[in-house]
C-alpha cells in the first residue's frame, strides 16, 4: 500500500506540473480544486487537472486557469506534497486486491508519461476520486471521468454563431447546446463531415428550439472531426466544429 500511495502522490503533483503538460490541453478552461478536510479539521484545496469533475459529494472551487503551449500558467492555491500525503491517508480505502493496485499502478503512471489529454484527465479523475474517498469501483465506473461542455446557440450580442465555434472533448463526454439569442436554432451534423460508421441522423438535432434557455444535448463514443451547423442559419454562416480525441 506504501510504494502504491506514494505512486498515487507522485502522479498526482506531476500532473499539476509545467514539465507534464502537453500542448493538447486547451488555451483556457475553468479549473476545479478539490476541498479536503484532513485530520486536524483544516482545510486544503487540491488542484485538478482541467477537465476532471469534481468528485460525487465532495465540495471544488471553480477557478479560470490560463494554458500556455507546453506548459501550465496558473494561479491559485498552493498544495503541498505533505498534506496531499496526509489527506490520502485518511481518505484511501483499504482493502485493495494486488490486481487492484497493480492496475492502478500502471494507470497512474501512465497519465504522468502520456502526451494523451484524455488518457490523463480520466487518470487523474480516478486519483480525484480515491483522495475523497470514493471506492474503486465507483471510480473505475465507464462514465466517471466524462464530462459536459456547454455551447452557446447564438451570441449574448445577437449574432448567428456558435459560442465557442470549435471545442475538443474525449469520447464518453456530452456536449450540451443552449439556446442564447437568436432562435430557433437547432445542431445538424454534416453526413460528409463526420467519422465513418457514426449515424448522422442520430447525433443531429430532431426539429428545432426557439426559447431561451432550451437545450440540446449529445453524447459522442467515436472518436473524430465533426462539422455541424443550424440549419435555420446555415447560409448566415451558423457553423461549427467539433473533435473528440
Amino acid at each position: 500500500m506504501v510504494k502504491f500511495t506514494s505512486l498515487l502522490i507522485l502522479s498526482l503533483m506531476g500532473l499539476t506540473s509545467a514539465a507534464n503538460l502537453r500542448a493538447a490541453e486547451p488555451a483556457a478552461e475553468e479549473h476545479l480544486d478539490l476541498e479536503l478536510t484532513l485530520e486536524n479539521g483544516r482545510r486544503e484545496l487540491f488542484p485538478l487537472l482541467p477537465g476532471t469533475k469534481c468528485p460525487a459529494g465532495h465540495q471544488c472551487r471553480a477557478r479560470k486557469s490560463a494554458w500556455a503551449r507546453g506548459t501550465q500558467q496558473m494561479s491559485g492555491p498552493s498544495t503541498t506534497p505533505s498534506s496531499i500525503m496526509q489527506a490520502m491517508k485518511d481518505n484511501l480505502k483499504s482493502g485493495l486486491t494486488v490486481a487492484e493496485e497493480s492496475a492502478l499502478n500502471n494507470d497512474l503512471s501512465t497519465v504522468v508519461k502520456s502526451d494523451d489529454y484524455c488518457t490523463r484527465r480520466n487518470a487523474m479523475a480516478r486519483a480525484a476520486g480515491l483522495a475523497a474517498g470514493l471506492l474503486v469501483s465507483q471510480v473505475n465506473a465507464p462514465a466517471f471521468a466524462a464530462s459536459t461542455t456547454e455551447v452557446g446557440m447564438g451570441s449574448d450580442s445577437g449574432q448567428l454563431v456558435f459560442v465557442p465555434s470549435k471545442i475538443k472533448i474525449c469520447k464518453g463526454d456530452t456536449v450540451k447546446w443552449v439556446i442564447v439569442k437568436g432562435g430557433p436554432h437547432n445542431v445538424v451534423f454534416d453526413e460528409d463531415a463526420i467519422p465513418a460508421g457514426v449515424s448522422q441522423e442520430k447525433i443531429s438535432m430532431d426539429g428545432q428550439l426557439g426559447d431561451e434557455g432550451e437545450s440540446f444535448s449529445m453524447t459522442f463514443d467515436t472518436a473524430g472531426e465533426y462539422d455541424y451547423y443550424c440549419e435555420p442559419h446555415r447560409s448566415a454562416g451558423m457553423q461549427a466544429h467539433l473533435t473528440v480525441a
